[in-house]
């Protein structure tokens, strides 16, 4: 089964702000999530339980969620993983979830 991919306003504008080489090797990743979202990267705890994540073009991660009923991946947030800096993809997502830009 072939799921639909939809991505969030802010994961388009970090993907369009990339290089060619990256935004092609995130954008196959995101291709890859079509076919069984759920088995593929890991289930994120803590604020960020309900989503998943994979790795993408070596420092990226792709943080997404899956809709089983309506058959939709969607991709929240794409960045790299930077354990306690400000730019840390996963902490700029909780900021987002806890000021409710991302729902």
């Amino acid at each position: 089964m072939n799921y639909k991919i939809t991505l969030t306003d802010e994961a388009k504008a970090y993907l369009r702000s990339l290089d060619g080489r990256a935004k092609t090797a995130i954008g196959r990743k995101i291709e890859t999530l079509k076919e069984s979202p759920d088995k593929i990267g890991k289930a994120l705890s803590g604020n960020l339980a309900g989503y998943r994540s994979i790795h993408a073009a070596s420092r990226y991660r792709i943080v997404y969620e899956v809709k089983v009923k309506t058959v939709t991946v969607i991709v929240i947030g794409i960045g790299i993983r930077k354990e306690g800096s400000k730019i840390d993809v996963y902490e700029t997502l909780k900021k987002l979830l806890r000021s409710k830009i991302l729902d």
